[in-house]
């Protein structure tokens, strides 16, 4: 059975461990976002940034960031897991993208692997993780969350009708000292 918030919400140990990658299963009450040519978007889960991730009807996955940034994520639920999994701190290796520059996303997602607190911990949660949902290993996660956002078309809007910008970030590794001393 493929994967779907459905079958992943069923398993409250996994749910839990997902807890682990900053991603919770319960929307928000109230949209405070609309998306063009979709009447009601189906918000799965949010971030503790106040960010939301909604499946699309294409079942692709959308982020929408509480900080006026949207775009799609993953080709599929299970891809989305998948990248959680792989780079829970995928958001950051948005944020140091340099604009949506692929090299730059690479040297950001090692220069994060290399900063990680809980590297044993998290390691031991996407083990967890890969095996109770039978996840294979992604081959490029930075890669596909590359293509996928330099692809995406949503639009998303404010409730007020502004649009969201790309999640792409103008901001580099280079320009945080800690992650550029972590790259060197």
């Amino acid at each position: 059975m493929p994967l779907s918030p459905e079958s992943l919400s069923a398993n409250s140990e996994v749910v839990t461990r997902l807890g682990t990658f900053d991603v919770a299963f319960e929307p928000d009450e109230e949209p405070w976002f609309t998306i063009d040519g979709i009447e009601s978007p189906r918000q799965i889960g949010s971030d503790g940034s106040g960010g939301a991730f909604v499946l699309l009807p294409s079942q692709e996955v959308l982020y929408v960031s509480s900080e006026g940034r949207a775009g799609i994520i993953a080709d599929s639920f299970e891809a989305f897991v998948q990248l959680v999994v792989a780079c829970p701190y995928w958001l950051d290796i948005l944020k140091f993208s340099a604009g949506g520059d692929l090299a730059e996303m690479r040297r950001a997602a090692h220069a994060l692997e290399t900063t990680l607190d809980d590297k044993d911990e998290v390691n031991e949660a996407r083990a967890d993780l890969r095996r109770a949902l039978d996840l294979p290993q992604p081959d490029d996660p930075v890669g596909a969350l590359y293509e996928t956002v330099a692809a995406s078309d949503a639009i998303v809007r404010t409730t007020d009708g502004s649009p969201f910008t790309t999640l792409f970030n103008r901001f580099s590794i280079d320009s945080n000292p800690m992650l550029r001393n972590a790259a060197a």
